[in-house]
């Protein structure tokens, strides 16, 4: 359906793995924190741009409404005269594809204030040109933008002169041509930057922050530099692509080399994909198999082959500049690992968390001949210094021991063999943290409590079931509206109407996001991660980053009487045991930035305790912000 507001028109669409069950009678009294449209990346899955208005009791019941939304204040583009690589198109799955008529009229967005917490300068471009596009990923519709006063527009005849190749042509803001800072010139690293080499944890760098809150972070350009190795040929898994863009992130010397893109796009979207790198002869595809409904590919990872060896980074932004702007992300990434002498064993270069087994079988899950040599590729290659687990989802009904190889089964197996109980377990809290949030049923024993809950709380082979407190952490309403993006970061945290109208008993689970300790508290998260905290803390029994967000499409469901679990989606992410670093615990690190030198406590991006959502905010800040398209 649309729904009016004084930001134009925005879309509200299914989270997850919804249904089209008829909703009970809105009592939005107790909905939390809700954002429109839901991302590409669920069953209405999506995942990196999310929004949403309040849900006051005024707010009239949601009805579908099959067309897209119409735009006010209508300002064509003009077309851009600069070369850039691709025609302009649509990213993203079906679902989104609707919401692209309005494109071609963007509307006009406009503000009097600027944010008190961007520190940069903006780009000053032609206020003519600028707009609200849906995506930060999707092209704009450069050539179909004509004057209004214009009623037989004529070819218009390329000038010479004002063709001005460009390093990097600037995708289009969700925002507004203007939206994008430039960031600073000291911004990007000229050396190998800060390494942290106990965890190799690393937050992403934020564009508008201080500089020492970025010391220790990375950027994709850093981790695509000759900083870490000589590129000869990478592998992108992801769920959304800006192919123009995310090439121009490699440096010059490696934007030839050949790329090899994982997606799950289908039917229309996957056109508009293979349009996009029409220009680029080195991009090479491959579909991952989707054939449970609702699923998206959602896992994102980088395979880096070097000349001095390989490398692996899993991390949880989408391949589009939004999410490298102002959000906060995070990732792993590996040593670098060297070449096995010929003859080695094939049982040679494992790990002791068997990181290479593990890897191997998930890529084997995507049953593609183009991963065949990338898969050939690790196994001659030495993971023995790894020391993290691989926790991975892939779509399929799995019996027996295949139940434990994915989702949270998988996290409860590794849990259970590589920690050990705590003394008053039972008081260390369980936190998640993630970016959108599905259906889990009308009551928490349906799944939450039932499942994910007795993963989250597992704690070695003890017998015993503690119910320690549950903290989820998502962002309220004034935690977006005050963020660096301000209301269209909502885009990227989607959770719908429909959804929260049916579990309105997650609402008190919910904690804000604030994140002093990493200068993050504006950069809303579109990390996720997974915790197990001390009654005080200061301590981790254990700490997970992946993609995977609070769903069962991305975690899995029992089903048959416990008998089978069901998997949408892929997903992927690293677990982190303090067995595997000769630890009983992770202490938590107070201050994260500025990271110049190894810690052996662990970084957490956000500030513990968590805080609760006031009673004020379960009451008023029941709100979808209108914004641009999910991205999940």
């Amino acid at each position: 359906m649309s729904q009016a507001s004084q930001h134009g028109k925005w879309t509200l669409s299914s989270s997850d793995d919804d249904n089209d069950d008829p909703l009970p009678s809105a009592s939005n009294n107790n909905s939390p924190l809700l954002f429109g449209s839901p991302p590409p990346d669920q069953h209405t899955s999506s995942e990196s741009n999310h929004n949403s208005p309040k849900i006051g009791s005024n707010f009239h019941q949601p009805k579908h409404d099959p067309d897209p939304p119409p735009s006010i204040e209508v300002k064509p583009e003009p077309k851009s005269d600069t070369v850039t690589a691709a025609t302009p198109l649509s990213i993203g799955s079906e679902a989104r594809h609707a919401a692209q008529a309005s494109q071609l009229k963007p509307v006009k967005y406009e503000s009097n204030q600027s944010s008190p917490f961007l520190a940069g300068k903006r780009k000053k471009d032609d206020d003519s040109i600028s707009g609200w596009a849906l995506s930060d990923s999707d092209d704009d519709d450069k050539d179909k933008g004509q004057s209004s006063g214009q009623k037989d527009p004529q070819p218009k005849r390329s000038n010479p002169k004002l063709k001005k190749a460009k390093v990097e042509e600037r995708p289009p803001s969700p925002h507004g041509r203007t939206y994008y800072i430039d960031e600073p010139d000291d911004f990007f690293e000229t050396s190998v930057p800060p390494v942290n080499d106990t965890y190799r944890f690393y937050l992403n760098k934020v564009t508008g922050l201080e500089k020492r809150y970025n010391t220790g972070a990375l950027h994709i350009k850093e981790i695509l530099s000759p900083l870490f190795g000589t590129l000869k040929e990478s592998v992108q898994f992801n769920y959304c692509f800006d192919i123009a863009w995310m090439l121009q992130q490699y440096p010059p010397e490696f934007r030839d080399k050949p790329v090899l893109i994982v997606h799950g796009d289908k039917r229309e979207a996957k056109a508009r994909l293979l349009q996009q790198a029409q220009p680029y002869s080195q991009v090479r595809f491959c579909q991952a198999k989707l054939d449970i409904a609702f699923g998206t590919h959602h896992t994102k990872m980088m395979l880096l082959w070097y000349e001095e060896g390989f490398r692996v980074v899993i991390l949880t932004s989408n391949m589009i500049r939004a999410d490298w702007y102002q959000k906060t992300q995070g990732l792993w990434m590996s040593p670098l690992y060297l070449r096995l002498p010929k003859g080695s064993p094939e049982t040679a270069g494992e790990s002791p968390t068997l990181f290479k087994r593990d890897l191997l079988e998930y890529l084997g899950a995507y049953r593609a001949p183009e991963i065949a040599d990338w898969i050939q590729r690790i196994r001659e290659h030495d993971l023995s210094e790894t020391r993290v687990y691989l926790i991975g989802s892939t779509p399929g009904r799995y019996l027996g021991s295949d139940m434990e190889r994915w989702g949270h089964l998988r996290l409860r197996k590794l849990l259970r063999d590589h920690t050990r109980p705590i003394p008053n377990e039972e008081k260390w809290p369980v936190i998640g943290q993630f970016s959108s949030i599905g259906s889990m049923g009308l009551d928490k024993t349906k799944w939450l409590a039932g499942e994910f809950q007795r993963t989250l709380t597992t704690l070695g082979k003890s017998s015993l079931r503690p119910d320690p407190p549950m903290h989820l952490i998502y962002p309220s309403v004034d935690d977006v509206r005050t963020s660096l993006e301000g209301y269209p970061a909502g885009g990227s945290l989607p959770y719908s109407i429909q959804t929260a109208q049916k579990q309105i008993w997650l609402h008190s689970y919910f904690h804000r996001w604030q994140a002093e300790t990493t200068g993050r508290s504006h950069a809303m998260p579109h990390i996720k991660t997974y915790m197990r905290a001390s009654p005080d803390f200061t301590q981790l029994a254990w700490f997970l980053v992946t993609s995977a967000n609070l769903s069962k499409a991305a975690w899995g469901a029992l089903e048959k009487n416990n008998t089978q679990v069901m998997v949408r989606s892929y997903e992927l992410g690293v677990l982190y045991v303090p067995s595997a670093f000769s630890m009983s615990t992770f202490p938590v690190q107070m201050d994260v930035f500025p990271a110049t030198t190894p810690s052996t406590a662990f970084p957490v991006p956000f500030d513990l305790p968590p805080k609760c959502y006031s009673s004020k905010a379960m009451d008023v800040e029941h709100s979808l912000h209108p914004g641009s398209r999910h991205t999940r």
